[in-house]
């Protein structure tokens, strides 16, 4: 195990997503619609999903990493963009994975609070230099983090090899 780096299984996921979930409802927080921001956002948004038996489940995508520790200057939001009108009056809740910088969390969030009646964040890791604290964390952590549905390299076509004598 890498000591530099906080692993996280599909099993912690699990634990991760169920007491997420717990604080979430012991908060009386009852969101009308889960924005989950793409593309680490996406599997605990959806998870969270489940656990709160939320149905309206969607995406912004987000793009500010380039790599590892690598970002843009700032956050740039691809399309397609959610609809302002489609948010209007609801009580959101803003999925990602990590707060890192919290740059990404406060974009999205300034983004959606323009529309929405409330908005609250929830993510699996909290970094302390990050520049927005979520409401709802599961881990805190200042390693870098090793996501089980990112830390193997994109799956790519098999080259079939040849016997060059045949």
């Amino acid at each position: 195990m890498n000591e530099e780096h906080e692993v996280l299984t599909y099993a912690d996921f699990g634990v991760a997503v169920r007491e997420v979930a717990q604080t979430i409802v012991d908060d009386d927080f009852v969101p009308d619609i889960i924005m989950c921001i793409a593309r680490g956002g996406l599997p605990f948004g959806g998870a969270l999903g489940y656990a709160l038996d939320i149905k309206q489940i969607t995406e912004m995508n987000v793009e500010f990493y380039t790599g590892v520790d690598e970002r843009l200057p700032a956050p740039v939001l691809l399309p397609p963009s959610p609809q302002p009108h489609d948010l209007k009056g609801l009580k959101v809740l803003i999925a990602d994975d990590v707060s890192d910088t919290g740059t990404t969390l406060r974009f999205t969030q300034d983004f959606l609070r323009q529309y929405a009646a409330e908005t609250r964040t929830a993510v699996i890791y909290e970094k302390s230099h990050t520049k927005l604290n979520a409401d709802y964390v599961w881990r805190y952590t200042d390693r870098w983090i090793d996501f089980p549905w990112s830390v193997l390299p994109p799956v790519t076509r098999r080259v079939a090899v040849t016997d060059a004598t045949a």
